[in-house]
Parts: C-alpha cells; sequence; structure tokens
C-alpha cells in the first residue's frame, strides 16, 4: 500500500477549532468594547460689516463630548476676556467677552475656549458659573481638522462640543473684532466604533502562535515522512528489480499432452488453487514445487518464498547472502511415491523424449534458456538441465 502524506486540510481544520476554542474561552466583556459617539452640526451667521451681507455657513465638523447631552443649543459666541490673553478658560474668576447688537447680552451664549492648560470639565464649569448655555472647545493647531474624544463627568447637563483648531480660530478673530456671531449647534450623526481589548489581544496572540507552532510542527514531519518514503521507494524499485532478474533465471516448463510425472486432473496450481491445463506454462523452483508462471512471479517478486514450504528461492540461488548462507532446499511436499517435478518427462518441440540418450557431446547437449523475465518469450522448454544430468549420473532423468 503506498504512503499518503498528511491532509493540509487536516492541519487547517484543527487551527480554525483552536481560534473558535480561544474566541470561547474568552470572557464577553473582554473580547471588545464599542465606543460611540455624535457628531454635530454647527451652522454660525455674522453680518460682514464690510460687504454689510450676512455670511451664513454649517458643516458637520463638531463631536459631542462623552458626557455631553446629546441636544441641540443656540447662542452669540463669547471668548474669555482674561489678563495676559488667556484663552483657555481656565481661571476660575474667568470673564467672558459677547459681542451682541446694540451692546446688550440678553440671549442665551455659546463660550468658546481653547484646548490645554487644563481638564476639559475645569473648562466646562468655570463657563457654567458665566451661565453659558454651551460650551465650544477648538483643538490644538497640530492636529489639524481634526477632533477628539472628551471626557468631562460631573458637568452637569450642559452641551459640550469640540470643532477643529481651524474653524475655532476663525470665529475667535471675528468675536475679537466685535462682530456678533450666532452659532447653532445640532446633533449629527451616530458613531460606533469597536475597540479589541488588551485581554482579547492577548488570547489572539497566544492563538496564532500555538497555530504556528502546531503548522510547522506538521510541516516537519510531512517532510520527514516524504523524504524517507521516496527513499525507499527507490531502494524498492532497484531492489524489485533484481529481483526480477533472478525469478527469469527459474525453470520454465510447458505442459503438453501425456506429460510424464504430473496429472493435470488432479495437480493443482497452489497460488491459484486451479489445475493444470495443457499448454499452460509452469515455474519449477528449486524445491521441485511448481505453479503458474503467471501466478508464481507476483508472488515471488513480493515474498521471495516458495507458498508451500516457504524456501527462500532467491537465497536458493545464490544471491544476496554469502555461499554459507544459501539454504538446504527441502523436499518437495508430494504425496509418497510421487514427485511431480523430478518424474515431469520434458519433450523438446520436435517430439523427441528428453529421457533417451544424448547424441551429442555434454557441452552440446544442454539447453540453452533465456534468463530474461519478458513474459512468454522467456520460456525454455528443457529447463531440468536433462544433459547436466546425463552427463554427471550416466543416464536420464528419473
Amino acid at each position: 500500500m503506498a504512503w499518503r502524506g498528511p491532509d493540509a486540510g487536516v492541519g487547517a481544520r484543527s487551527a480554525l477549532a483552536l481560534a473558535l476554542l480561544v474566541l470561547a474561552l474568552c470572557p464577553p466583556g473582554a473580547r471588545s468594547r464599542a465606543l460611540e459617539w455624535f457628531s454635530a452640526v454647527v451652522s454660525t451667521e455674522y453680518l460682514d460689516p464690510q460687504t454689510n451681507m450676512t455670511v451664513w455657513s454649517v458643516s458637520e465638523s463638531g463631536r459631542f463630548g462623552d458626557s455631553s447631552p446629546k441636544e441641540g443649543a443656540q447662542g452669540l459666541v463669547g471668548v474669555p476676556r482674561a489678563p495676559g490673553g488667556d484663552l483657555e478658560g481656565c481661571e476660575p474668576d474667568t470673564r467672558f467677552f459677547v459681542p451682541a447688537p446694540g451692546g446688550r447680552v440678553s440671549a442665551p451664549w455659546v463660550a468658546l475656549v481653547a484646548r490645554g492648560g487644563c481638564t476639559f470639565k475645569e473648562k466646562v464649569l468655570v463657563a457654567a458659573r458665566r451661565n453659558a448655555s454651551a460650551v465650544v472647545l477648538y483643538n490644538e493647531e497640530h492636529y489639524g481638522n481634526l477632533t477628539v474624544p472628551m471626557s468631562h463627568a460631573g458637568t452637569g447637563n450642559i452641551v459640550v462640543i469640540m470643532i477643529s483648531y481651524p474653524k475655532g480660530r476663525e470665529l475667535l478673530e471675528l468675536v475679537q473684532k466685535g462682530i456678533p456671531v450666532t452659532m447653532t449647534i445640532g446633533v449629527g450623526t451616530r458613531h460606533v466604533q469597536e475597540f479589541i481589548s488588551s485581554q482579547s489581544v492577548v488570547f489572539v496572540a497566544i492563538a496564532f502562535i500555538t497555530m504556528m507552532i502546531i503548522s510547522l510542527a506538521w510541516l516537519i514531519f510531512y517532510y520527514i515522512q516524504r523524504f524517507l518514503y521516496t527513499g525507499s521507494q527507490i531502494g524498492s524499485q532497484s531492489h524489485r528489480k533484481e529481483t526480477k532478474k533472478v525469478i527469469g533465471q527459474l525453470l520454465l516448463h510447458t505442459i503438453k499432452h501425456g506429460e510424464k510425472g504430473i496429472d493435470v486432473d488432479a495437480e493443482n496450481c497452489a497460488v491459484c488453487i486451479e489445475n493444470f491445463k495443457v499448454k499452460d506454462i509452469i515455474r519449477i523452483l528449486p524445491c521441485k514445487h511448481i505453479f503458474h508462471r503467471i501466478c508464481i512471479d507476483p508472488w515471488l517478486l513480493d515474498h521471495r518464498t516458495c507458498p508451500m514450504c516457504k524456501l527462500d528461492v532467491i537465497k536458493a540461488l545464490g544471491y544476496w547472502g554469502e555461499p554459507g548462507d544459501v539454504q538446504e532446499m527441502p523436499a518437495p511436499e508430494s504425496p509418497p511415491g510421487r514427485d511431480p517435478a523430478a518424474n515431469l518427462s520434458l519433450t523438446d518441440d520436435d517430439g523427441s523424449d528428453e529421457n533417451s540418450p544424448p547424441s551429442a557431446s555434454p557441452s552440446e547437449s544442454e539447453p540453452q534458456c533465456d534468463t530474461s523475465f519478458k513474459g512468454d518469450a522467456g520460456e525454455c522448454t528443457a529447463l531440468l538441465e536433462a544433459g547436466r544430468s546425463d552427463s554427471r549420473h550416466g543416464g536420464p532423468v528419473s
């Protein structure tokens, strides 16, 4: 049976199962947390003294504070009036300058302060003590047009938003020139931003590292097994090739009518359990057991032994071992008084009996067998070395 490498899908399914297990073990609150915030629609309106025209603008450029009520507000814009030009509104006694038509402030007003100098909460409380209806903070210069989250718990129900630095400086310059600016704040879009907690990051990192270790170990195991399998295949192919050549040297015989020493009706091949028939090509092993050539050759390639007596055929022929390692061939297992292979009378193609005395010298009478293992072309009709037996024993094969 051919060896099969590990399925890559198994490693992928294992990694997925591990990741799901890690996520299942994470506490629900540790997996992630959501940050919800609302944008603010900022609308401004003022009268340009040079053109005597009303300038109006609107944009969704603000951001509500975390503790601010999400509702609208409106009023004139006021800026801190503090010694030294403090625009951050951190001092408890900070007063605000609110330009108003007619010079009297009767309408609600909105405090415009710069970020920095103190906490957001302190800025909001200072403006709330001056009865501001809303607080607008503009960001620092290096943030550009960005806004950031603001935490100002404990400031009550006053509306708090942040706008960008360019927009805040524009409004500040108008107010400092004494131009009344009316600001309207509206609720914009709701935003939800997911954040992965640090605990979840740790779990994911551990799962990833574990998955990588398992995958690496799996790959190392796979390629080691593949290397060993390839090496064994190369050795096995070379070994089978040599074994094939040796098997081709075993005796072949074609069964004919009136064959002596074998009963075609009673004898059968021990491999396929079928009776021998006329014109069947049989292979004769060193132990004198006979089998169909097409049955015994594949068997010998895999097992090297006789199916009946377990003789190591390859060693019996003197291969893959020292001369002293060649096994002594046991007697065939046949009924008493009968030896099918030994009593087999071989006939040549011209019908002459090989049991007759040789008419030529021993060297000329010896059969020449084709030792190649190539199907029926390797059939040899004089395979029991009758000539050699005659020369050695001085009589025919019994």
